[in-house]
């Protein structure tokens, strides 16, 4: 991937069946890392709530924490596409308000475009906010923002499948250029795929979907309990991790480091 990808880029990949690539980054290192490996879409998930800032669920995510980590990831990113999650209470209130927090993303954050939780429900929104030229991806299936009215979080689907097909074929017809498509049976998520004009991008959602989205801290094994079935973990970051900085540890305590090639003098 050479040049910024842009929306064309990322609808042109479901007509040719090219699979979508994505994952969520939250600071300038990260963004960079994803970037620089060609990543096609960069997503500043409302998830920091829980990996970065130790929250239980992503509902105490505030605009300004996702404007403080947007801003940062942007400064990193020169190619990959990058969307921005609405956090809770941040457009549901009033399509007014939503607007606005949506423009704020855009033009003060650097966002190409945000995502959205909810079907029905949340398509006039999508509409008010694409019809002000706001890109917007949608987000069916599990909602991570209704946690406290569901109680806790499980697969979507088994029994309601017929409401999630209509869920997400009303986000593609308000005017949302794709949609993730969250812990639901592959074979929902597969017949939605076949339904939809625009691109799916599936999390716990199988394999016949337009794309995939994963948190980077799951994908590269820096979380050492949260392991759900649909993560698979490329590397492990945490136990590396701890193994450098032990080695750190005893190193400066046994005077191995710093050594002369750490140090300065002044004739250097």
């Amino acid at each position: 991937m050479d040049k910024k990808l842009t929306i064309r880029d990322i609808l042109k990949k479901k007509e040719q069946r090219e699979k979508i690539t994505v994952l969520t980054a939250y600071d300038y290192t990260f963004a960079s890392l994803l970037d620089d490996a060609g990543i096609d879409i960069i997503l500043v998930g409302d998830s920091l709530g829980m990996v970065v800032l130790g929250h239980e669920s992503t509902v105490y995510v505030t605009m300004s924490d996702m404007l403080h980590h947007l801003k940062a990831v942007k400064r990193a990113v020169k190619k990959s596409y990058l969307v921005c999650d609405m956090p809770f209470l941040s457009y549901k209130v009033t399509i007014e308000e939503a607007i606005k927090n949506a423009g704020e993303l855009i033009q003060s954050g650097g966002a190409n475009a945000v995502k959205i939780e909810g079907g029905k429900e949340v398509c006039e929104i999508v509409k008010r906010i694409t019809g002000c030229e706001i890109p917007v991806m949608g987000h069916v299936g599990l909602n991570p923002q209704k946690i406290l009215k569901m109680g806790g979080y499980f697969v979507q689907g088994k029994d309601n499948s017929k409401n999630i097909i209509e869920d997400a074929l009303a986000l593609e017809e308000a005017g949302a250029f794709s949609v993730v498509v969250e812990c639901v049976p592959e074979e929902l998520a597969e017949e939605i795929t076949e339904k939809l004009k625009i691109p799916t991008i599936g999390i716990g959602a199988g394999r016949y979907v337009d794309g995939q989205v994963l948190v980077v801290n799951d994908m590269l094994g820096l979380n050492k309990e949260f392991k759900p079935k649909f993560v698979k973990a490329y590397s492990d970051f945490y136990s590396r991790g701890v193994k450098a900085v032990k080695s750190y540890i005893q190193d400066v305590k046994e005077h191995r480091f710093p050594l002369d090639d750490n140090v300065y003098h002044k004739k250097s």
